[in-house]
């Protein structure tokens, strides 16, 4: 099981990082704001995700 974790924590990291990348670029090109909201949106419920994820990990390994 935690090697489980030590694979899903980077892909949930990666997957934060990337939304919001792509929000601030489509913002800085002047891209839709729908579009912007829509991909900040994305970044916090993926970072609510990335947190439930890295608690569960640390819950696992304490046991």
């Amino acid at each position: 099981m935690n090697s489980f974790f030590h694979y899903l924590i980077p892909i949930a990291l990666a997957a934060v990082a990337i939304v919001l990348l792509l929000g601030l670029f489509n913002m800085l090109r002047g891209g839709s704001p729908e579009r912007s909201q829509k991909l900040m949106r994305m970044r916090v419920m993926l970072q609510f995700a990335a947190v439930v994820i890295m608690m569960a990990a640390l819950y696992f390994s304490a046991r």
